[in-house]
C-alpha cells in the first residue's frame, strides 16, 4: 500500500508505523506539489526583487562559508554542489526501519512549502521509500551541529543523481528530520518492548507468589498518576486471580511491590516520546525558513535563518527512556535472585526439584542473575544525561555546538537490548518456580508460555543454557520489532 500525504497533519505516529515498520510507499499528493510549486516560484520572486538579499546557502555560502556573498555564477556552482564530502562518518549503521522513518521525516519540511524545494526533488525523496535498499547512516561519528552529517550519507546519491536548483541540496541536509525519525522509532519500540515488560514481570510476580494485595484497585487513584494506573491495570489483568490457593502470608520484596511504579514511570517515558515524536513529525525545522511574513517591503515573505536543525526534545525523550531501560533491568536482576533464594522466596531453595520432592539435582539456575547483573551493569553505564558536547563542533567558529541525538538514541536501543536480555534471563526462572510448585502459568501468559517452552520446555535439563537464553531473547524481540527489521 502507499500512504497520500498533503499537508503536514498527515504525518502521525500510525502514517510512520505503516512506512517505516511496514515498508509501505509514500506518495505525494496534488495539494501538495502544488504548495511546494508555489514556494518555489516565492523564492525564485524574492531573489529577482532583490538580487542582494541575503538568504543563507542561497546567496551566501554555508557552514563556515555563510560569511561569503556569492555572485550569480557562484549560486549556481553552489546550487549543484554534491554533499558527498560532507558524508564524513563511519562505523555501525542505523536499522532500515529507523533510516525510512528519517525519509519520511524529511518530507515534512516539502509538502507545504516551507523549504522551497523544487517538486521534483521532494518526489526522488519519496519514491526512496520504494527502493529495495536504501543508503547507509552511520550511527557512529554524528557530532555534527545539526544533521549534516547523517543527512548527508543519506541523500547525496538522490543529489547527484538528479540536477538541484538553489536551496534544494540544502533543503536535503538541513533541518532535523534525523531526530524525528529517532524518536519516532524510539517511540514505536518503547510501547511494545514495556508491554512485554509488563508480561513478565506478571509472570514473575504470580512466580513469587506475592500477594494480589500489592497490586489492589485502590493504589490506582492513592498513587494519582495514570501511569502507575495503567501499570497496575495491566498487572492486574495477566495476573488475574492467580492459581487460586494460598498466596505468601507477608509482603514481598521491594523489587516485587515497585514493579507497578517502575513500569508507570517507563509508560511516562514512552508516553512522552509518543508526544516528542507526534510533535516533530508535524514540525517545520528547515534553515533557512520561509515565513509568510508579507508586507510592503517583503511582498512574497522572507526567509530567516533558525536553529529547527537541533532538537533537544527528542533527546530529553531518549534519555528518560534509557534510565527506564536501567530501572527495569535492576528489578529483573533482582527478581531472578530473591526468586531461587528459598530463605525468601519461601519456594524450594535454588528452585530445586529435590527440595521438593523430587530426584533432579542438576537444576541449579543460581548463575542466571549473574549473567543478569551483567546486563544490568551495561544499563546503568548507558544512562546517563545526554547534555550538549562540551567541545565545538569540528572546531568551526560559526558550528561550536553539536548535537547529541545520535548519542542518545543509541544509548536507548542499548539499553532497551539490555533489558531484553535481562527479561530473557527472568523468564525461566519464573516458569521453573511455577513447574516445582506444580502451579498453573496465568490464562492471560499462556502465550508467552507457549513461546518459551518451544524453545526449550524445562531449562534445568539443558546443560548449555547461554543458547537457550540467547534464543528466548530472540523470540522477546520478535515480539518488540517489526518483522525483517530488527
Amino acid at each position: 500500500m502507499t500512504v497520500l500525504v498533503e499537508t503536514r497533519s498527515d504525518f502521525t505516529l500510525e502514517t510512520a508505523r505503516r512506512v517505516a515498520w511496514d515498508g509501505e510507499g509514500v506518495q505525494l499528493g496534488a495539494r501538495a506539489l502544488a504548495a511546494m510549486q508555489q514556494g518555489r516560484h516565492r523564492l525564485a520572486c524574492i531573489l529577482d526583487r532583490d538580487p542582494e538579499v541575503t538568504i543563507y546557502g542561497v546567496t551566501t555560502g554555508f557552514g563556515q562559508f555563510a560569511r561569503k556573498k556569492l555572485t550569480p555564477e557562484e549560486r549556481e556552482q553552489w546550487a549543484s554542489m554534491s554533499p558527498a564530502r560532507i558524508a564524513v562518518c563511519s562505523g555501525e549503521s542505523l536499522p532500515e526501519r529507523v533510516v525510512r522513518a528519517i525519509v519520511l521525516a524529511r518530507l515534512t519540511n516539502f509538502v507545504e512549502g516551507h523549504a522551497a524545494i523544487s517538486p521534483e526533488i521532494a518526489q526522488g525523496v519519496a519514491a526512496m521509500l520504494d527502493d529495495d535498499r536504501l543508503p547507509a547512516v552511520p550511527v557512529q561519528g554524528q557530532g555534527g551541529a545539526g544533521e549534516i552529517l547523517s543527512l548527508s550519507h543519506l541523500f547525496t546519491g538522490l543529489a547527484e543523481k538528479m540536477k538541484p536548483a538553489a536551496k534544494d541540496v540544502l533543503c536535503l541536509i538541513n533541518g532535523s528530520p534525523s531526530a524525528t525519525g529517532l524518536v519516532t522509532d524510539a517511540a514505536l519500540v518503547a510501547e511494545r518492548r514495556f508491554d512485554l515488560a509488563a508480561q513478565i514481570f506478571a509472570l514473575s510476580f504470580e512466580a513469587f507468589n506475592a500477594p494480589l494485595s500489592h497490586l489492589d484497585p485502590a493504589l490506582d487513584g492513592y498513587w494519582n498518576n495514570p501511569h502507575d494506573g495503567w501499570a497496575l491495570r495491566r498487572l492486574r489483568e495477566l495476573v488475574g486471580n492467580g492459581h487460586g490457593g494460598e498466596r505468601r502470608p507477608y509482603q514481598a520484596p521491594v523489587s516485587f511491590r515497585i514493579v507497578p511504579r517502575i513500569l508507570g514511570q517507563a509508560r511516562r517515558a514512552a508516553t512522552m516520546a509518543a508526544e516528542v515524536a507526534a510533535e516533530s513529525l508535524q514540525a517545520v525545522t528547515d534553515n533557512p525558513v520561509w515565513i509568510d511574513a508579507a508586507d510592503d517591503d517583503h511582498p512574497f515573505g522572507c526567509f530567516i535563518s533558525n536553529g529547527g536543525y537541533h532538537n533537544p526534545h527528542a533527546v530529553l525523550a531518549l534519555d528518560a527512556l534509557t534510565a527506564a531501560c536501567a530501572n527495569l533491568c535492576v528489578l529483573a536482576e533482582r527478581q531472578g535472585a530473591k526468586l531461587l533464594d528459598g530463605t525468601i522466596s519461601l519456594l524450594p531453595d535454588q528452585l530445586d526439584s529435590a527440595e521438593a520432592g523430587g530426584d533432579n539435582r542438576r537444576a541449579y539456575m543460581g548463575y542466571v542473575p549473574m549473567a543478569q547483573t551483567g546486563y544490568e551493569e551495561e544499563a546503568r553505564l548507558y544512562a546517563q544525561s545526554t547534555l550538549l558536547p562540551g567541545s565545538e563542533s569540528g572546531g568551526f567558529g560559526q558550528n561550536d555546538v553539536a548535537s547529541p541525538v545520535f548519542l542518545a538514541w543509541s544509548k536507548q536501543d542499548r539499553t532497551g537490548r539490555c533489558l531484553d536480555m535481562a527479561l530473557a534471563s527472568l523468564v525461566p526462572i519464573a516458569l521453573r518456580a511455577l513447574d516445582v510448585t506444580d502451579r498453573p502459568v496465568p490464562p492471560r501468559l499462556a502465550g508467552l508460555e507457549t513461546a518459551i517452552r518451544e524453545i526449550e520446555s524445562d531449562i534445568s535439563q539443558h546443560k548449555a543454557v547461554g543458547p537457550v537464553m540467547a534464543s528466548i531473547t530472540g523470540v522477546l524481540r520478535h515480539e518488540i520489532y517489526p518483522p525483517q527489521r530488527i
